[in-house]
């Protein structure tokens, strides 16, 4: 069986069911896929990345980005490269390659860079980790509990917030204080 778009959509989804497994349900649902391909396409894409390393699964998988340049990080420059992904338009699958060619990060972006929203706007899948930085002044990140998961603390009508990500792609908010 090939591993192409459809494959790593669905294996990003998998770990997205962590956190938001009813959205997970209906996304699987609306390209036609079933539990069982989710299943098998992250257990492909486990097997791959234990075998290949770097960014050459994903261009194997995805095909050449759609965009690849510098990105300076104080006195580094590092490699970004983007894939865009039928699942999330607006978006982009963003790889950031330290100088040795190692992949950093990766996760979904806003290609543009990030857009301002109110609270209310918070919409699981609609937003990034950008996105609500930006949002929310004072915002502070952190790790999430499992891989490629990532939280954003901030406060809002004096509530402080955690929101939750999978690949950088918004799934929930948890209230952490009132």
């Amino acid at each position: 069986m090939g591993f192409g778009v459809r494959q790593f959509e669905l294996a990003l989804m998998h770990r997205m069911r962590d956190l938001n497994a009813e959205r997970v349900e209906a996304a699987i649902e609306a390209i036609g896929a079933s539990r069982a391909e989710l299943r098998a396409a992250h257990t492909q894409w486990t097997r791959i990345l234990h075998v290949r390393k770097g960014p050459a699964p994903l261009r194997a998988a995805l095909g050449p980005p759609s965009h690849r340049g510098p990105q300076p990080f104080g006195s580094l420059t590092c490699e970004v490269l983007r894939w865009a992904l039928p699942s999330w338009p607006e978006l982009a699958y963003e790889v950031l390659l330290g100088p040795g060619g190692q992949v950093w990060n990766q996760w979904l972006v806003r290609p543009g860079g990030p857009v301002t929203l109110t609270f209310e706007e918070l919409t699981p899948w609609r937003c990034v980790v950008a996105d609500v930085q930006a949002s929310f002044p004072g915002a502070a990140h952190g790790e999430g509990q499992a891989p490629h998961h990532w939280a954003v603390d901030f406060t809002h009508q004096d509530t402080t917030y955690r929101a939750r990500f999978v690949y950088g792609l918004y799934q929930r908010l948890d209230v952490l204080r009132r």
